[in-house]
């Protein structure tokens, strides 16, 4: 693997099935009581331009968990959030930590961070991409269907940074991936070029309703991410028709899952009644976080696993 997490268009398909298999021996040794303190000694900065529960908790939590120390940093309390130069904190948390944490605004930043900091660092969020979530999201599907190759994986909603995450690490993982979202709110160009490579597995339209035909798992996210509280009004009238239902979902197979990475709201991208009916698999979606990121943290700051 590289050193750093920082988009899953950089990481090989052999990579992603590493971090895969990987996070399934954390979360076996986590229920069964088993030590795993493969980070004892080392110490994760953990820095938070965007306010979170799941990325704060499960990066702090698994961090523990691996016999390490986690170190929070927020924007208003550290000088990264004053204006000091991206590359000056790197090169400062560098001779303190093992591994730099960021959820952030700008995929540069974390582009800029890594280039200037010898040690690991890994993309919490930005508004281009959240590996993290969808490498749990790549983990819960596996669990429940044994397999993600030859899979069908739909998303309705904003093409986002969640849109663009799971393009890209389906398509890896051998599914196809359909996508329907409203002209004006598409995928990057650049996500949508590299699976314009994979041909007829790769699927963009506008109907939420041609996308989910005989879907394995439907995928959907708000439709206003932190930071465009402002256009929700203007959101909501865009995605009118792009909600997550009981008519999406006939059109998917009997066994279709549903995977949303939370916050839901209810009644806008999903109904209550679908996410209640799948409410299983979501929240094993988000313990998964946990296991994911222990397994992104364990291989990349130098782990000694014994699998």
């Amino acid at each position: 693997m590289k050193k750093d997490l920082l988009k899953l268009l950089d990481l090989e398909s052999a990579d992603i099935a590493r971090i895969l298999d990987v996070a399934d021996q954390m979360k076996y040794s986590q229920h069964h009581g088993l030590p795993h303190h493969y980070l004892e000694g080392k110490v994760l900065a953990m820095v938070f331009e965007k306010n979170s529960t799941r990325t704060r908790v499960s990066f702090e939590t698994g961090m523990y968990q691996l016999g390490g120390h986690p170190i929070f940093l927020s924007g208003q309390e550290s000088q990264i959030g004053r204006g000091e130069p991206t590359e000056d904190t790197a090169r400062v948390l560098d001779r303190y930590c093992d591994g730099i944490m960021i959820r952030t605004y700008s995929q540069d930043e974390v582009e800029t961070l890594a280039k200037f900091a010898k040690i690991p660092v890994i993309n919490g969020l930005t508004d281009f991409c959240h590996p993290c979530q969808v490498l749990a999201d790549l983990m819960t599907v596996r669990e429940r269907k044994a397999t993600l190759e030859g899979l069908k994986l739909c998303y309705i909603g904003d093409g986002n940074n969640m849109a663009n995450s799971l393009i890209v690490g389906g398509l890896k993982c051998g599914m196809s991936v359909s996508v329907a979202c409203p002209a004006a709110y598409a995928p990057d160009q650049q996500v949508l070029d590299f699976a314009a490579a994979y041909g007829d597995k790769f699927s963009f339209v506008r109907a939420p309703a041609e996308a989910a035909v005989d879907a394995d798992v439907i995928c959907t996210d708000v439709w206003a991410s932190m930071g465009q509280e402002g256009e929700a009004e203007k959101r909501r009238a865009a995605f009118a028709g792009y909600q997550v239902n009981d008519a999406i979902m006939a059109l998917a197979r009997p066994d279709c899952m549903v995977q949303h990475c939370l916050p839901a709201h209810r009644g806008e991208e999903i109904t209550a009644e679908v996410f209640e009916a799948h409410a299983d698999e979501i929240f094993e979606e988000a313990e998964n976080r946990l296991h994911a990121q222990k397994a992104v943290m364990a291989l990349l700051m130098g782990a000694d696993l014994p699998f």
